[in-house]
């Protein structure tokens, strides 16, 4: 499966294309086509150029797994406590129809309690949200401070 719980590939997944790219490796060295090699390991044309351009640069040890893209964000033991409450059905949350969203997940993992040692999650006022806001602009939208269309002189304006 696909972006199981933290994203990226199972580790069964990698093995395979980690496969794919040292046998590549080893048709690269026998001085095959790129095309060639693409349409043998039913892969992009593109996937073995940059491969190729890997091994060109470092050899076999450049096509090696370099291992998950990103670690899971939870736990295990937080994502089970995110199933049992889910298991618990909409209605027990406070949502009279039993249907879960995924604003309605994200509230929930809001609500659980910040763990000590956790990071904290993102407050309004922090400097990370203060970054995303450009100047004269509110979390409502921009201040305007005037009519684009009235003259600075306080002229009526030609219509």
């Amino acid at each position: 499966m696909r972006y199981p719980q933290g994203g990226g590939l199972t580790a069964e997944r990698q093995q395979f294309r980690e496969e794919l790219r040292l046998k590549a490796a080893e048709r690269f060295a026998q001085g095959e086509a790129s095309s060639v090699i693409a349409k043998a390991l039913r892969v992009n044309v593109r996937s073995v150029q940059r491969w190729r351009q890997k091994w060109d640069e470092d050899g076999r040890r450049a096509l090696r797994s370099q291992g998950p893209a990103s670690l899971p964000r939870l736990s295990q033991e937080q994502f089970a406590q995110l199933e049992a409450e889910l298991a618990k059905g909409p209605a027990e949350h406070g949502w009279e129809d039993q249907r879960w969203t995924l604003a309605r997940i994200i509230t929930v993992i809001g609500r659980r309690p910040v763990e000590p040692g956790s990071p904290s999650r993102t407050k309004p006022d922090s400097p990370r949200r203060r970054r995303t806001r450009r100047p004269g602009h509110s979390a409502a939208g921009p201040r305007w401070c005037g009519s684009a269309a009235a003259p600075v002189d306080g002229s009526p304006s030609p219509r």
